[in-house]
């Protein structure tokens, strides 16, 4: 089904994304700072996407759009070549984001006051749809086994209560990189089977494992766990295209795919002609190019990852199964606002309270090395200058 396409891959060619209204970079237009806190890559997108994107522009018309066939029949063809997950086309339900599709499922199942419960740290829209749809936001923390977090199943079963209704997933975790087992996803969403919930599962990274390992989508893990299982996914991440907005709900049940559509149809707009275009030619023909991409990250993991270790000892991370994302952790460094704290040398990271994850950052190593390089030796100094007896009161922002 994809089409091989014999050309070279360059991820170490800087390009220059000043001026041309990338939120990534225009926050610090006028400063020396490198950004890597959004989660946008600094790299071209597939060759095929923007030929398709030039031929489609050259047609002239942009009117509303639907999902050309072709793609419906690539992303069918994907599910079961990738995850033999066989889903019917009627099942796809187009969107122009996962985050649009966070504020639907809040919006479309439950009653007010309802509760959503979700892991924590996590993704900000999942902390943020729930009140937005007039719900009761319920968060467990991570815990810590082997050196990797995992999922709380003790306290979910304590904390779901008559009210909760919604059970939100994020499978890879944003922000701290895990690709969860077989075993792990299927207890959460067996909890969720026996509670009579709406699972939501955010797999938009599921195309970005690192550590060699198999994504596991939650809707294949049985009849009854698919039945109340949507899960969400997009091209964006992967192949670099979140602008042109194109990403896709997988819902099997009848039932609950009419309550999603009646929902996202007065509040949400219909993907547009370009997205479907970068969409189609991403999936059908990017495979070469995700390949490659998958083994610099990899490297570029690696690098971060031996720094955290060997160069800049109070900081820690764990190994990043999947995403571009590094979760750093700066408790030890004692700093009130370590992001803020980071800009200062001209690193601009995501500050982890924004996920609920207070003492932590978010580092995107999405990016050419000599990039990443440059921002590893300001982290460095940063972390340097707090050893010097006069330093620390005079950088630490208050």
């Amino acid at each position: 089904m994809m089409r091989r396409m014999e050309i070279s891959f360059d991820f170490d060619t800087v390009h220059d994304r000043r001026g041309t209204d990338s939120l990534k970079w225009n926050r610090y237009r006028d400063r020396d700072v490198i950004p890597m806190w959004v989660a946008d890559m600094d790299f071209r997108s597939p060759q095929p996407v923007v030929e398709a994107l030039h031929r489609r522009v050259e047609q002239g018309i942009f009117g509303y759009a639907s999902p050309p066939p072709e793609l419906v029949q690539v992303v069918v063809a994907t599910m079961w070549e990738k995850y033999r997950w066989k889903i019917e086309p009627s099942w796809l339900v187009w969107l122009p984001g996962v985050v649009p599709a966070l504020n639907v499922v809040c919006q479309a199942y439950g009653g007010q006051g309802d509760e959503v419960v979700t892991f924590t740290p996590v993704y900000p829209p999942f902390l943020t749809a729930p009140p937005r749809g007039t719900k009761v936001l319920r968060t467990i923390p991570l815990r810590r086994e082997s050196n990797l977090y995992t999922f709380d199943a003790e306290r979910l079963e304590r904390e779901i209560s008559s009210r909760t209704r919604i059970l939100l997933l994020c499978n890879p975790h944003n922000p701290v990189g895990r690709r969860y087992e077989r075993e792990e996803i299927e207890r959460i969403a067996q909890i969720g089977v026996a509670h009579d919930l709406v699972i939501c599962s955010d797999e938009i990274h599921c195309d970005l494992i690192l550590d060699g390992g198999s994504h596991v989508p939650t809707a294949t893990l049985g009849a009854e766990i698919a039945a109340r299982t949507i899960t969400l996914m997009a091209p964006s991440k992967t192949f670099n295209i979140p602008g042109l907005n194109c990403a896709f709900a997988i819902i099997e049940n009848p039932e609950l795919r009419t309550k999603f559509k009646k929902v996202r149809e007065g509040l949400v707009p219909g993907t547009n002609v370009l997205g479907y275009t970068a969409c189609l030619a991403a999936y059908r023909d990017g495979e070469p190019w995700r390949a490659a991409l998958i083994d610099y990250l990899r490297d570029n993991k690696e690098i971060v990852r031996r720094f955290i270790h060997d160069e800049v000892a109070p900081l820690s991370m764990d190994d990043v199964q999947a995403t571009y994302l590094a979760w750093i952790d700066t408790r030890a460094l004692g700093l009130p606002k370590p992001a803020r704290f980071f800009e200062q040398f001209g690193v601009a990271l995501f500050d982890g309270r924004e996920f609920q994850g207070e003492g932590f950052v978010r580092l995107n190593f999405a990016c050419p090395r000599s990039i990443l390089a440059e921002a590893l030796q300001r982290l460095r100094r940063a972390v340097e200058s707090l050893a010097k007896p006069s330093g620390r009161d005079a950088e630490v922002p208050l």
